[in-house]
């Protein structure tokens, strides 16, 4: 094995890691809001967390990325520490598809038509011709990324091939045989499979490094074995890394996975000392293939998952005992960067937080305008607490969504992040708008400021109106739900006539000398805080339309001729008739407006 050589087997590596990576991300894409709905449905039910861990890490197809990611989770406080034992144990298993697919290339030269057409040199390069027309020729994203995931799969086995050639000169060498003597020693393998994993940070690259020398040099199983459980507990430096400056319980997660990786090896591996000592197998000195290679290791996983699934407690309590709890680690952030190497769980997760958001917003409005009524020193200071949480969400959402549009997302992902951004900075201005209600209200108070019994009653029906314009355009927000979206425009026109309908009969009772050039600021400072309230939760039903449309433009259907759109007026007629208001004449005649 010359230097030529050499430089072919880390091309081919290179080829084999890009392979994985551009494979996963297109898959990633195309699950898109699979893989949301999956994390939604994530219980503290172990046989759930497990099936749940195995499907994810199937898709994004890396163990290590999925316990990355639940540190990344944890540490933001949006899942607990028991709902990750069972999805690390399961992603163990998830990561073994690699090695099924890898495998493939073991299939024989003389082997009969059917079977010659399932090897990777057969057909890859035809899912390669596929991918590249699909790329080129699809105006369809979701299409684009089924044909990253074709040329992904076609570069990985590309890969694998290159590793294979470069490693053919081996078998003809003395020195690598007298090296397989030594690797007969199960420890020395053991070792050498944990160090590869640690240093390539991949046990689906290490395990298919492993499947390339079986291709071309004799690896027995008894060599083969201790190989892949190093390669196992190897996969393990990619969780104690990412642990590094999170809080203790993110910490834990990957305690978790090192531990659930030492005890599954710390059983097996000492078994498969004993057994092969005292009993001869004559399997162990056969020849291993790339077939075998994947056996072992699905049979390995399934194994110990079975074994440790029932003490997924007890796995958690040693997490707690070996990483104590410290009080300068134990605040969560509010998203944590690891989110982002998996983009579809943080956008997500970015959605969640925004509902939070908007859920204080929510409160903050509702307690203001309350105050107007009735002065509580108590609510005013949490009012004026959650303004301070308000204008942080939207500097880490703002700033964390930057950073995740950069990265490569689907169509739906970058939907979905537009929208965000769009109501992200629409319920901030919300929150400042209730802000402005309650020194209103302290203003009034310290003043002892009344506004008059018309301005009173005519407060009441626009403050209903716009709690109900909050209410609805935030539920269609909360659940995608563009039929209720599509019924906030009408109330927002409703609401802006009446606010123009309020704001004449004010000025005529400021005329009348019924009410003082102070209270006619203040009221007309309100009237315009509850107006711009329901532009905003307009503006917030408009993107979910949006969402489902993204070809719609804000501004023609917001100018549209409404005139001519049935549902528009029926639903402007109804909240027309909810809310009105009327003015009263000098000899108290009511005239309806």
């Amino acid at each position: 094995m010359d230097i030529f050589s050499i430089f072919t087997l880390l091309g081919g590596l290179a080829f084999f890691l890009y392979g994985i990576n551009l494979m996963s991300s297109g898959l990633e894409k195309v699950a898109g809001g699979s893989l949301e709905k999956l994390l939604k449905k994530m219980t503290s039910n172990p046989a759930k967390g497990f099936i749940l861990g195995a499907v994810i890490t199937a898709i994004i197809q890396s163990s290590s990325a999925v316990t990355v990611m639940l540190i990344g989770l944890v540490n933001s406080g949006i899942m607990t520490l028991s709902r990750t034992v069972s999805v690390i144990i399961g992603a163990n298993l998830g990561t073994t598809i690699t090695a099924w697919m890898l495998s493939l290339t073991a299939i024989q030269e003389n082997a009969g038509f059917i079977f010659k057409l399932l090897k990777p040199e057969t057909f890859s390069p035809v899912l390669a011709f596929a991918g590249i027309i699909m790329i080129l020729a699809s105006n369809s994203n979701k299409r684009k990324n089924v044909g990253s995931i074709l040329i992904g799969f076609a570069i990985l086995m590309f890969g694998m091939e290159l590793m294979a050639g470069a490693m053919a000169p081996l078998a003809e060498m003395p020195s690598f045989t007298n090296a397989m003597i030594a690797f007969s020693n199960p420890f020395l393998g053991f070792i050498v499979g944990m160090v590869i994993t640690m240093i390539i940070q991949s046990s689906s690259a290490s395990i298919g490094i492993l499947q390339a020398l079986t291709l071309v040099a004799g690896v027995s199983w008894g060599v083969a074995i201790p190989v892949i459980l190093g390669q196992n507990l190897g996969t393990c430096i990619s969780a104690v890394l990412a642990s590094i400056g999170v809080n203790t319980n993110a910490k834990r997660v990957a305690g978790i996975h090192v531990i659930y990786n030492i005890i599954s090896v710390g059983v097996c591996f000492p078994a498969f000392i004993i057994i092969s000592s005292l009993i001869d197998i004559p399997l162990m000195s056969h020849n291993i293939n790339a077939f075998g290679v994947a056996a072992f290791h699905t049979v390995y996983n399934i194994f110990t998952a079975f074994m440790l699934l029932p003490f997924a407690k007890v796995i958690e309590k040693l997490a707690i005992k070996f990483i104590p709890d410290k009080k300068e680690h134990g605040k969560n952030v509010l998203l944590d960067e690891r989110l982002l190497l998996a983009p579809t769980f943080a956008v997500a997760e970015c959605y969640r937080q925004t509902i939070k958001m908007a859920e204080i917003v929510e409160f903050n409005f509702i307690n203001s305008t309350k105050m107007l009524k009735s002065y509580h020193q108590k609510k005013a200071e949490q009012i004026k607490d959650n303004e301070i949480k308000i204008d942080t969400y939207e500097d880490k959402l703002d700033g964390f969504l930057l950073k995740l549009s950069g990265k490569d997302l689907s169509e739906e992902d970058n939907n979905k992040i537009s929208q965000l951004l769009l109501a992200i900075g629409d319920y901030e201005r919300i929150g400042d708008h209730a802000s402005y209600i309650l020194k209103i209200a302290e203003k009034m108070k310290e003043s002892e400021i009344k506004l008059s019994p018309e301005a009173v009653e005519e407060l009441k029906v626009i403050v209903h109106a716009v709690s109900e314009i909050f209410e609805m355009s935030f539920e269609a927000y909360r659940t995608d739900n563009v039929k209720l979206a599509q019924e906030v425009e009408p109330l927002e026109a409703v609401i802006k006539k009446i606010v123009r309908k309020v704001k004449n009969h004010h000025i005529q009772r400021l005329k009348d000398g019924l009410c003082t050039a102070e209270n006619s600021f203040m009221f007309s400072d309100l009237l315009n805080d509850l107006r711009r309230i329901a532009a905003h939760c307009g503006n917030i039903a408009t993107s979910v339309i949006q969402l489902y449309d993204s070809s719609l433009d804000k501004h023609e259907y917001n100018h549209r001729n409404k005139d001519e759109d049935i549902e528009f007026v029926s639903k402007y007629q109804d909240y027309k008739s909810r809310y009105s208001v009327s003015r009263h004449n000098r000899d108290n005649e009511t005239v309806s407006v």
